[in-house]
């Protein structure tokens, strides 16, 4: 039985060592060269005596840049990813929290690197990456790891403004590798496309099945994201054949009319997530590729990423929801209303193996929303409480409701403003749109892309909303404001209303 997730390069380096395993779309590293790679950056560590510590990794995206976090496990450590696209002084909360010894930086950024507030020292790849390994020092490493030792720290924004630190362990991914592949249907043949940043654990559902099966991972330049013609060329190219992306990615492609022009040939499986994907841009996608399998997947990063499934395997009229399904194997949901009590609709929490470790030098945080399950009083039992209401359907499905914080008071009455965006993402013309609530004004406010007067979308929302829900303030973006990581940046959005009420 596995314990460690390098056990997947270790099994798998016998089979295909020559085949590609990790590229961009201008170099790439064959299974060999990952695995000579890892095993000299582990050799590294253990030799500068960081054992069982936060290494830093910040590099710019690149099949190094996976190599670097995999010799940080080698040396018996965890990898914490950062990126030049994030602020300054994110960073500085970041490496203040976990206070690391040592950076691994590339030839970009060490430099970038002088101007943060930190003792770590740093270190390029390119001088640690090619050392000869020492095999006794890392057997011997192997030997004394366990299942629950952490294996990265993945940062998400705070409530607060500071950022909260998800420590994740091997036995977490290993579940969630095996959970996803079997639901996903991976196999040797195929061929990722990744989309998200390194730093955040989305990634997590290439970087691991790569080594499990022999896949062969193509990191897609960020630019081809701005381009959808571009972007479906590349997939092509490539032979893609598996997408895991953000819904914003997929919605930019299909709301920009590229199928008349260009068409994914080689998409078996595209699994999505991160937003609810809006039933008309969705419908777009199953109707260009009726062979493909949707698969709809729910998880938040403190549960190792995703832990729901939904098949996605029809079309869907207006005004319904995707589901989000039900559990992987070895997860538990449970719905809990106000007072911890079984409820139809309530807060998700999770219960399983797929629970991660806490928030790092948080236990603050980490005891507001890793708390004991209410329904067992015998023995200790933690659960995550997502702060996602949910209910289930007539089949038993789960399906998402809303964020417990995008439920608003107003004018007396309880209202989802994800109720809104979907009905308004339902209109002939909106491309995208996201709700916000301004507390001080006591008012809705819609952003949207599309080609819709103001005017006439009020008039078609007064058809579908109670007058109570119709947003008070309308402003047609030329684009949509998106998080690092794809999703609809609603505190921007609200930032953005507030600043200009002050002007």
């Amino acid at each position: 039985m596995q314990n460690h997730v390098l056990d997947y390069l270790d099994n798998i380096i016998k089979v295909c060592p020559e085949k590609l395993a990790f590229a961009n779309d201008k170099e790439g590293l064959t299974f060999q060269e990952v695995y000579d790679q890892t095993r000299s950056v582990g050799t590294y560590l253990h030799q500068k005596g960081i054992y069982k510590e936060p290494v830093i990794v910040f590099m710019n995206k690149h099949p190094k840049t996976i190599t670097a976090f995999f010799g940080v496990i080698e040396g018996g450590c965890f990898y914490v990813p950062i990126d030049e696209q994030m602020p300054v002084a994110r960073i500085n909360l970041i490496l203040e929290n976990v206070k690391p010894r040592l950076m691994i930086c590339d030839a970009k950024t060490i430099k970038k690197a002088e101007a943060f507030e930190t003792d770590a020292e740093a270190v390029l790849y390119e001088d640690i990456a090619y050392l000869e390994a020492d095999a006794k020092a890392l057997q011997d490493i192997r030997d004394k790891a366990i299942d629950t030792d952490p294996i990265y720290i993945v940062f998400t924004s705070g409530s607060t403004g500071v950022p909260k630190g998800v420590a994740a362990c091997h036995r977490s991914v290993l579940d969630y590798i095996e959970q996803l592949s079997e639901v996903l249907k991976f196999d040797e043949n195929t061929v990722f496309g990744n989309q998200t940043p390194l730093y955040f654990d989305a990634c997590l559902k290439e970087l691991y099945p790569t080594l499990k099966f022999g896949a062969t991972t193509y990191l897609i330049p960020k630019g081809h994201f701005m381009m959808p013609i571009r972007l479906v060329e590349f997939l092509n190219e490539k032979k893609i054949n598996t997408i895991c992306w953000v819904v914003s990615a997929l919605t930019m492609i299909s709301s920009l009319q590229t199928f008349d022009k260009v068409v994914p040939q080689y998409l078996k499986t595209v699994a999505f997530g991160s937003e609810v994907f809006p039933i008309k841009q969705f419908n777009l996608w199953k109707t260009t590729l009726p062979e493909t399998d949707f698969v709809n997947l729910y998880g938040p990063t403190e549960g190792t990423g995703m832990c729901c499934y939904y098949r996605a395997d029809r079309l869907f009229e207006e005004g319904e929801s995707i589901p989000i399904g039900r559990p992987f194997k070895n997860t538990e949901i449970i719905l809990l209303d106000e007072n911890n009590k079984p409820a139809d609709t309530g807060e998700l929490c999770i219960r399983g193996t797929s629970v991660t470790l806490g928030y790092y030098n948080n236990p603050e945080k980490t005891a507001e929303a890793f708390v004991q399950n209410p329904l067992n009083t015998a023995y200790p039992e933690l659960i995550y409480r997502t702060g996602d209401i949910a209910s289930r359907n007539e089949r038993g499905e789960l399906v998402f409701v809303s964020r417990k914080d995008y439920q608003i008071k107003h004018m007396g009455h309880r209202i989802e403003l994800g109720e809104i965006e979907a009905n308004v993402n339902a209109l002939e013309g909106i491309k995208t749109c996201a709700c916000v609530y301004s507390k001080t004004d006591e008012k809705i406010v819609l952003y949207y892309v599309g080609e819709k007067d103001k005017a006439d979308l009020v008039k078609e929302l007064r058809d579908k909303l109670p007058r109570y829900m119709i947003p008070n303030e309308l402003e047609n973006l030329e684009n949509m404001l998106f998080t690092p990581n794809g999703k609809i940046d609603r505190k921007a959005l609200l930032a953005k209303y507030e600043d200009k009420k002050e002007d």
